[in-house]
């Protein structure tokens, strides 16, 4: 790629802010990174120079290139106040909801309907799709380097729990509902009890949360010469205890109500 010039970098942070470029789409069934779109966001650290961007009583010293981002009422997007953060070049769709304090990185994709939850923190291009309630003190995982990479994505319909970590590309696919405390990396075997076998990274490298799953967070013994250590030592393990059900979307749906 070209080298970077600060005009072409400015260009991309307001297309990303539109909605109009995104770092990862969905194209035919297949999530694809947008490999230029990353690339640019990290020129974007050589080109700025510290700044001192304080505002009232909170100090701010960060690149000049990433200051905070600003929203009119006609953006259609609910921030609650309370000291949340949008980076410039991040995404919110009509209708996404921010609750104080939260902080959303440069490149991430927030689409409408979907609710930000007080101390959750969305990594940098990490891709959050429609009608998704990330609840309080959650983190999803910033995945900025290396720029082939592809982020972390939770697709239309999840539902993420209270102080769960989703990091490191992980793929959360439609409708899923991952319970609180609940930490997946690219690393984490799921086991999917209902099918008594464990869900093992996919080609690319990375954990794959199927559609509609529903993931509580478990155990499994360590094993060593295909048995289970006497001292019953066991390891984290989430476990996908069933598939969404009428009940489970009843649930989900209770929270649309309460908004």
């Amino acid at each position: 790629m070209a080298e970077v010039t600060l005009e072409r970098f400015l260009e991309v942070l307001d297309a990303l802010e539109k909605g109009e470029l995104r770092v990862a789409r969905k194209v035919d069934g297949e999530w694809k990174v947008n490999r230029e779109v990353k690339e640019v966001i990290l020129a974007g650290f050589r080109l700025g120079a510290i700044k001192d961007m304080s505002e009232g009583q909170f100090s701010f010293f960060d690149k000049d290139t990433f200051p905070v981002r600003k929203f009119t009422a006609e953006d259609g997007v609910r921030i609650v106040p309370g000291g949340s953060s949008i980076r410039r070049g991040a995404y919110l769709a009509p209708g996404a909801i921010v609750m104080p304090p939260a902080y959303v990185n440069v490149g991430a994709y927030v689409d409408t309907q979907t609710m930000v939850d007080s101390h959750v923190t969305i990594g940098s291009c990490a891709q959050v799709g429609k009608h998704i309630h990330i609840s309080a003190s959650t983190q999803i995982g910033g995945v900025l380097e290396p720029a082939g990479a592809l982020p972390t994505i939770i697709e239309d319909g999840a539902f993420i729990g209270g102080n769960c970590g989703i990091y490191e590309g992980t793929i959360v696919e439609e409708g899923a509902v991952i319970a609180s405390g609940v930490i997946i990396t690219s690393s984490t075997a799921i086991y999917d009890a209902t099918r008594g076998e464990f869900i093992r990274r996919n080609a690319d490298g990375r954990i794959v949360v199927p559609r509609g799953a529903v993931v509580v967070s478990g155990s499994k013994p360590v094993i060593r010469d295909g048995k289970p250590l006497e001292s019953g030592v066991h390891l984290y393990c989430p476990v996908i205890v069933k598939y969404r059900d009428d009940k489970t979307s009843g649930s989900v749906r209770l929270e649309d109500m309460l908004r």
